[in-house]
This record gives C-alpha cells, sequence and structure tokens, in this order.
C-alpha cells in the first residue's frame, strides 16, 4: 500500500515514525479493528455520527487527516489531504426481520470482509462501520478499523476512548484500573548486606537471560518455525486468507480470586488459560501432534503505562505517553500437556508467571527494539519489516492485552455495553487480543476460517478456566459472563 509523490507534490509533510514505516509496507500491513457494541439500536441517521467525526474524530490526530506517501529516496512521510468524512463511513444493509442468529453470522461475515478489504490509497487510513442490526449481544456495534501504521494500541485506544464519555457523568474523567503485582514487598529497612548478597546472583543470572532469550528470539525471527499443528500450518499467505472472530469474556473478580489464591498475576492467569486451553484444542483436533514445539509471541508496550493521558498530550513533543507504535514482542514456548498426576493446569500459570519475572530481569525485549532498530538504519525499513514478519509467522500465535474504562460509557450517547478488538493481516492463523471494561476482560479470538474452529477452540479455553479455577479455590468454577 504506497502512494507515491510527483512532480511538486512535495509539501509540508510530517516525516512517518520507523513503526509506522513498518507497519505499512511491501511485506507487512496490519490493521486493528474495534467494535464497540451498543445496548439501544442505533438511529438510521447519519449526521449526528458525520458531525461527531468532523468534530471530534478527525482533531484527534493530524494522521487522521493524512495519507501516507513515498519520497523519491523511499523515505515515506504523512501528507495533509482533504477529508471527506462521508466516504469513511460505511452502513451495510442487511434483509430487515431475521432472528438474532442470522445478524450475528451477518456481523462475522461482515467483519471478515471489512478485515481483508484494503485501504484506498489516496484516502487516510481510517474507516467507521455501522451495523444497525441487534445480535446476541447487542443492540448495535460502532466497528473502527485503523490501520496499525496511524498507531500501536495504546494510541489508537486513547484516540477511541476521546470519543467516549462516562455514563453516569459526562463532567467526570473515565477510570482504569490499577496495575497490580504479585508477591510481597520487603521492608524499607531490609539488611542492606542481604540485598547486595542477593543483587549478584541477580545481575549474573540476568546476563544469562539476556543472552538466551534474545538469541532465541532472533532465531525464532529468521530461522525457527515452530511445528505444523493444528493452530499453525506454516503456509505462506496467511495473512491474505479469511479470518473469523470469536469473542468471550471472563469475569474480573473470578480471575482476581485465581490471582489471589496463586499469588500471581492476573496477566499470568490469562495467559496460563489461554495457553492451557490451546493445548486442549490441539489434543482434540489432531493428537498426534498436540505436543509439538509450539511458541506464543506476547507483545509489549514499551511505554511504562499507568493510565492513559489525553490525545493532546501523547502528541507534544517529548511527551512521557508518546502517540505511535511503541511496542516490542517476547516469544515464549507453550508448555506441554502431560499424563498422570503430573497434568495439574496450574504449571500453565507457573510457567507464564516465571515468564514474565525472568523478562523483567532479562534485557531481551529493550535488545530487541534496539535490533529493530539498527536493522532498519542499516537495511531500511522494509528488510525490517520483513524480520518482523518472519517473527509473526514463525510462531503459531500472537496474544496482546489493553485496559479499558471502569464505568460504562456512551459514544454519541448510545450506551457502550461492551467492546473488543482484532487485529488484521498478520501471518499467523491465530491470535488473541483482550481489553477489559466495567469489571468484564473480553477476548477476540481470531482464527483462520476454515482451519481453526473458533466456536470449539473458545469452549476449550472455558474448560481451561473451569479447570485452573476449580484447582486454584478448590470450589466449582462460576458461570462464565456473557460475552
Amino acid at each position: 500500500m504506497e502512494y507515491y509523490l510527483e512532480g511538486d507534490d512535495e509539501e509540508i509533510l510530517a516525516p512517518a515514525s520507523p513503526c509506522s514505516q513498518y507497519m505499512n509496507s511491501s511485506v507487512l500491513s496490519l490493521s486493528i479493528i474495534a467494535v464497540l457494541e451498543t445496548s439501544v439500536p442505533i438511529e438510521d441517521d447519519d449526521s449526528v455520527i458525520l458531525s461527531e467525526i468532523r468534530d471530534v474524530f478527525l482533531p484527534i490526530n493530524p494522521r487522521f487527516s493524512s495519507i501516507m506517501v513515498t519520497g523519491k529516496n523511499g523515505e515515506k512521510n504523512w501528507k495533509p489531504v482533504k477529508v471527506n468524512v462521508e466516504d469513511h463511513l460505511k452502513v451495510p444493509i442487511f434483509p430487515d426481520g431475521k432472528p438474532l442468529e442470522f445478524y450475528d453470522n451477518c456481523l462475522s461475515e461482515y467483519l471478515t470482509k471489512i478485515a481483508m478489504d484494503p485501504f484506498p490509497e489516496t484516502r487516510p487510513l481510517w474507516e467507521i462501520h455501522i451495523f444497525r442490526y441487534p445480535t446476541s449481544n447487542a443492540a448495535g456495534n460502532c466497528i473502527f478499523k485503523l490501520h496499525h501504521s496511524l498507531g500501536d494500541g495504546y494510541s489508537l485506544m486513547g484516540a477511541l476512548l476521546s470519543c467516549l464519555k462516562r455514563a453516569d457523568n459526562t463532567a467526570l474523567p473515565l477510570t482504569f484500573p490499577g496495575r497490580e503485582g504479585s508477591g510481597k514487598k520487603q521492608g524499607k529497612n531490609s539488611n542492606a548486606v542481604a540485598k547486595a548478597f542477593k543483587a549478584v546472583p541477580r545481575f549474573l543470572s540476568g546476563v544469562i537471560d539476556t543472552v538466551t532469550d534474545f538469541s532465541w528470539s532472533f532465531l525464532k525471527s529468521s530461522l525457527i518455525d515452530d511445528e505444523k499443528t493444528a493452530i499453525h500450518s506454516q503456509d505462506d499467505g496467511v495473512e491474505f486468507r479469511p479470518i473469523s472472530v470469536t469473542t468471550m469474556a471472563f469475569s474480573l473478580y473470578h480471575l482476581k480470586q485465581i490471582k489471589s489464591s496463586l499469588n500471581v498475576t492476573i496477566n499470568d492467569v490469562i495467559s496460563g488459560i489461554l495457553t492451557y486451553g490451546t493445548r486442549l484444542y490441539m489434543q482434540e483436533t489432531d493428537r498426534e501432534t498436540c505436543n509439538a514445539e509450539c511458541t506464543a509471541l506476547v507483545l509489549f508496550n514499551t511505554r511504562a503505562i499507568g493510565g492513559y493521558k489525553s490525545v493532546s498530550e501523547m502528541i507534544k513533543p517529548n511527551s512521557e505517553m508518546p502517540w505511535g507504535n511503541r511496542f516490542t514482542f517476547l516469544p515464549f514456548a507453550i508448555p506441554k500437556l502431560r499424563d498422570g498426576e503430573s497434568s495439574n493446569p496450574l504449571r500453565f500459570i507457573y510457567n507464564a508467571h516465571r515468564m514474565v519475572k525472568r523478562q523483567r530481569n532479562s534485557a531481551s525485549v529493550y535488545l530487541t527494539s534496539q535490533l529493530l532498530e539498527f536493522s532498519r538504519k542499516l537495511r531500511g525499513p522494509e528488510a525490517t519489516a520483513q524480520y518482523i514478519r518472519g517473527t509473526l509467522r514463525n510462531t503459531s500465535f500472537t496474544t496482546t492485552n489493553m485496559i479499558g474504562p471502569v464505568e460504562e460509557t456512551t459514544l454519541v450517547n448510545y450506551p457502550v455495553k461492551g467492546m473488543y478488538f482484532a487485529v488484521a493481516g498478520a501471518p499467523q492463523s491465530l491470535s488473541v487480543t483482550m481489553v477489559s471494561y466495567v469489571g468484564k476482560l473480553r477476548l477476540a479470538i481470531v482464527t483462520e476460517k476454515d482451519f481453526i474452529d473458533g466456536k470449539k477452540l473458545k469452549s476449550c479455553i472455558e474448560s481451561a478456566f473451569d479447570e485452573i479455577f476449580r484447582l486454584a479455590l478448590k470450589s466449582s468454577p462460576p458461570r462464565p459472563p456473557s460475552a
């Protein structure tokens, strides 16, 4: 997706960031699809929505009114253009008066369609789709399709939140869950000598972990592919195949119960549930390959996030929480299923806990981001994009998560009852994205259509949660919340 400057087109241009160039290259083009579910029907009047786009959405960031262009020397920049908002608002038409199951399928097929449709090169890289028909989960759906070159999940979530208001009091700001850790903090008067003795082996261990993790990450990106399994076909061109989106939800209260019982973090809990559920799906689908070498790719935001900043603060020079694509990744091996007493699924959570703890003591994630920058300067953004694509292609699935508001919100006075997001265009057959909202953690399972059974995988993840909850709390698992 490249638009070349011609003649005297070069005017006031804003340089595209390195990550923006990676995400919009000849070998990699990723989009984020964010879905806001409303609890009341969306009226058949586009004027209010168009006005909101002009007055609220477009001014959020200059990139929403720009296209990416390629200069004579191959450099990429953002070029401001005049935006006709009517071109960016899409409203699909389906037969009226059908059952909810019919519209569930219509929404699923529509998400598949817009995920595959490329953006026009001569327009800014975003669209808003209004699905006015009732489904099993909502009375209506507002769908944002945003190209990943516009920003990462943090930036784009901040942009979407700029369009939302608190339902209970529009004058109050949105609030977000606090960051939670695990384990006990040491007292201020801990023995200094003891700390020094502990620091030496921790430093040496960190050096070893850094070398090991970084070397393995580099090999996964360039040479070592996961084995062929029920979730990883090893095929080229997976990013051009249709996808299917299946959603599910977990109660944050129940996840916190497991967290407290096992003395880990919520991220550890959900990672353990996902990896164990994935192994169960692999076992049910193809027992011969269910314990094959399988790697998950975890995406990390490189900002020290404690909450969202306003977009006006993000775009300031030298902002603490700047706009843009600021992330790195870490591959980690998924534990294998075992027979007998050693099959305890809680070890999937403890494995995730050890992996994150090890990552905090390792500079591998930092070195990976530095490697991308070094590659860009030495070989150019296209070669770096190829490296990122190789990382995605050689791993079995990707997982990432975002935090959402604690309170219920409204979008143009329509109450938002739920939200989720998905990433399209990745050379993988499976990805799982998560966002918290009003006491729930919503998962979107993005699968390659006709290769992975999304509903079956969802059922296996639910079974994984039930088993883990039962073992962690010694009680029957609760009924899952509606997706």
